[in-house]
């Protein structure tokens, strides 16, 4: 049974978003393997930030997604939760940016070439195939940042007093369904 897909795009104004962090466009997708969710998020390294990065502290982004199935009589049934978090970090040696995602890693000669690839991160297989149910339609939610829990403790303590390292976006939903054939 092949899967096909009905998908919704989230387009958001640019006034959607909180504390620096924009979903610009997200959509579920199938493939072979199950459903992939492509993302673009936009947003800027402050001063203090990339101070921070320069000195050798890594940041930690986190990308959460979270897929309900809705249902009239009860609360909504939570089908799937998932995080994917992205390392970036700066070698002082090396003059290098480092992203780091799962076991894989990249170097990268400019932050902005590094950012480009958390801002448009590669699919991200959210949901193995079987998971979701043919011919039901799903709410998903999607929101990313900044994860100053991952922070060395003295930054962490840090980050909760000081709005340079509050970077992230609001919950952002929209609605999935997956067709069988």
């Amino acid at each position: 049974m092949a899967l096909a897909l009905a998908l919704s795009t989230l387009m958001l104004p640019a006034s959607a978003r909180a504390d620096g962090v924009e979903i610009v466009q997200a959509h579920l997708e199938t493939s072979d393997e199950g459903v992939r969710l492509s993302a673009d998020f936009r947003f800027e390294l402050n001063r203090g930030l990339e101070d921070a990065l320069l000195r050798g502290i890594p940041m930690y982004f986190t990308t959460e997604i979270e897929i309900f199935r809705p249902r009239w009589y009860w609360f909504d049934e939570t089908t799937l939760r998932a995080a994917q978090t992205t390392r970036l970090s700066y070698n002082v040696l090396t003059r290098q940016y480092r992203i780091s995602t799962g076991g894989l890693q990249q170097g990268f000669a400019e932050l902005d070439e590094a950012l480009s690839l958390i801002r448009r991160p590669p699919r991200w297989l959210v949901a193995p195939r079987g998971a979701l149910k043919p011919g039901e339609t799903y709410l998903v939610a999607l929101r990313m940042g900044l994860d100053v829990g991952q922070l060395p403790k003295p930054f962490q303590v840090n980050a909760i007093n000081n709005s340079d390292w509050r970077l992230s976006s609001n919950w952002r939903s929209f609605n999935f369904r997956l067709d069988g054939r």
